[in-house]
């Protein structure tokens, strides 16, 4: 069982526990990452990038990257094993949330509409945001129904897909970043 600090409550189904992610995880975040968001063969849940985007979403180098002050990843542990992560930057009074990931196996139940949640919460109560942003492929309606549906608008920017970011690259040409943002709890 890990010493970091517990960020939420648990679920009589689940009985998870969030928590904030430390530099011990690393390899497991990314892991998760990459099979949430880059899967091979069965192991793909609805969440999936595969078809648009070829190679890892992330690295360990990556995540550990994230671990500085003003930028957290929180985890949801199912008996002490890392089902879903998420990301949480601030900038000012804005935080972005992003690399929101459930292990396949643990899709459709719930666990990244929670994570978000948390993410949400994370970001007013550790440092005061008063917007939250967001950005997702163009060509993923599904997820884009899924944060419209908990409250996120369209800022109506749109960027290219930064595969100089070591994110990997796009299969599709037609590939953009829109951004979304919502206003804080």
């Amino acid at each position: 069982m890990s010493t970091a600090p517990v960020i939420g409550g648990a679920s009589p189904q689940l009985a998870p526990e969030f928590r904030v992610a430390t530099v011990a995880d690393v390899d497991a975040i990314a892991c998760l990452v990459n099979k949430a968001y880059r899967p091979a063969g069965q192991e793909r849940g609805w969440t999936h990038e595969a078809d648009l985007v070829a190679g890892e979403r992330t690295s360990a180098a990556q995540v550990a990257g994230l671990l500085r002050p003003g930028s957290s990843v929180l985890l949801l542990l199912i008996d002490g094993a890392i089902a879903a992560c998420v990301h949480v930057e601030c900038a000012a009074d804005a935080c972005s949330i992003g690399m929101l990931a459930t292990e396949p196996k643990w899709q459709n139940l719930g666990l990244g509409k929670r994570m978000l949640e948390q993410a949400e919460r994370f970001a007013v109560d550790v440092w005061s945001a008063r917007c939250l942003l967001m950005s997702v492929l163009s060509s993923r309606p599904e997820l884009l129904a899924f944060y419209e549906r908990r409250g996120y608008a369209r800022t109506g920017e749109r960027t290219a897909y930064p595969a100089e970011s070591g994110v990997g690259t796009p299969k599709r040409e037609d590939i953009h970043v829109l951004h979304l943002e919502k206003p804080a709890i």
